[in-house]
């Protein structure tokens, strides 16, 4: 077996070789130079998944459940969720890994992408129809599960066909497909909640033309002839533990966005009781609220996300991004504790949407470029990182509960988010391959 040398006009990404040529049998897996079309695809995409999350998540499920059984509403719906939270926890890992592995004609993301976009799409045509919990819970699951295969090699893509220095736009437009996507989703799943199923089939198509679109303008190299280690099962599983010594930028990096994640999030599950009970609205001011919080940051949220992405490629450096972001949303998250009124918690919702918009646009880029792999399993390492942001997400409710209970009450819940992103910057600090 022969290696072919790197094309030295392209550059190395951590899941192999980015090549103007498609590589030959016996070759390590290469990908294709991202082409312009790449970026606009990679922010249809992201909004399409996300929107769909967001349409889902917050109106969709808890309104079916509602309906079904109104007086074990938020008893039923932690069921589901908590159980969709276990099943869900290390697909993206698995399915990093699976893509690594692959070899087709198509490539290596296309058909796991294509895979979790049809068996996503096709439950979600038959959610609406459910009457019992268990088979929501079943569906749900299975659909999380899909749509989870289908996220972990889309956002792989951004190392595999995208140099060092422009993964941050890349990552921009992912990370503005994710904030804009939430708030579409959310405003059409609002529209047809009282057509339930209505709701899920149209994400259910969404999700599956569009992929299926993504993945037709933006082709691959083939994998099928492509290099590959001999599977076992003891490597394969052994492989998603990641020495923090033999790696140590890695779990600086997975320990960074674990904190930060468990600050913003800490403060986002509890915003509707923060406005009832901290600031003194009435449930129903609350939800308007709550609305209004959402919106009002979205542009210049989005706008720090496109920003940070760009400028960061720009200057070729990360780091200093993030301990700006931080810098940011600890000033955003002193407002509701100077003013405890909406308008602390208006200005808060901007300047916190600001400064974490930075964080994750530079972040992303940086998750790139801390990968132990040199060669095929990046897909895997990402998965990994993003179990950084599932378990603070899941964990941030049970934790501001405590906080809010036995450390002061709801000031000490914006003190603690402080004091996370703090930790989030310090820790960031001795990660030493990226500047």
């Amino acid at each position: 077996m022969t290696i072919t040398p790197p094309d030295p006009a392209a550059g190395i990404a951590p899941t192999g070789l980015i090549r103007a040529e498609a590589p030959v049998a016996g070759d390590p897996a290469a990908s294709p130079p991202a082409t312009k079309r790449l970026l606009p695809g990679l922010l249809a995409a992201s909004l399409t998944l996300f929107a769909t999350y967001g349409g889902l998540i917050a109106i969709l499920l808890p309104s079916q459940i509602a309906v079904l059984d109104p007086a074990h509403k938020v008893q039923n719906l932690a069921i589901v969720t908590t159980t969709s939270f276990v099943f869900t926890l290390f697909a993206q890992p698995l399915a990093g890994a699976f893509s690594d592995r692959t070899r087709s004609r198509f490539g290596r993301r296309a058909p796991w992408m294509v895979m979790g976009a049809l068996v996503g799409g096709i439950l979600l045509f038959g959610m609406g129809s459910l009457q019992d919990v268990f088979w929501i819970t079943v569906f749900w699951v299975a659909i999380q599960v899909a749509l989870n295969f289908l996220q972990a090699p889309l956002t792989t893509i951004t190392a595999d066909r995208f140099p060092r220095a422009k993964r941050g736009g890349a990552s921009a437009m992912i990370g503005l497909g994710t904030q804009l996507g939430m708030t579409v989703g959310v405003m059409i799943a609002a529209a047809l909640g009282a057509q339930i199923g209505i709701g899920y089939s149209v994400f259910g198509i969404a999700v599956i033309v569009v992929t299926v679109l993504f993945v037709v303008l933006n082709k691959d190299w083939s994998s099928k002839n492509a290099a590959v280690a001999p599977f076992r099962w003891g490597a394969f599983f052994r492989g998603f533990w990641i020495n923090p010594r033999k790696h140590p930028d890695f779990a600086w990096a997975f320990a960074a966005r674990f904190l930060l994640i468990l600050g913003y999030f800490a403060v986002t599950a509890y915003q509707l009781y923060l406005l009832t009970d901290y600031i003194g609205m009435s449930l129903a001011e609350a939800q308007g609220a709550t609305l209004t919080l959402t919106l009002i940051p979205l542009v210049p949220t989005m706008a720090a996300i496109a920003l940070s992405g760009w400028w960061s490629d720009k200057v070729g450096r990360r780091k200093v991004f993030i301990y700006a972001a931080t810098v940011v949303m600890v000033i955003g998250l002193s407002f509701p504790l100077m003013m405890p009124n909406m308008t602390g918690m208006i200005i808060m919702s901007v300047v916190n949407g600001i400064g974490f918009g930075l964080y994750m646009s530079v972040d992303a880029a940086l998750m790139t470029e801390v990968l132990p792999s040199e060669g095929t399993d990046a897909g895997k390492d990402l998965g990994i990182l993003n179990v950084a942001t599932n378990i603070p997400q899941a964990l941030s409710a049970p934790i501001a509960a405590v906080i809010i209970g036995s450390f002061g009450g709801y000031p000490m819940l914006f003190v603690f988010a402080m004091v996370f992103a703090v930790l989030a910057a310090i820790v960031t600090a001795p990660i030493r391959s990226v500047k």
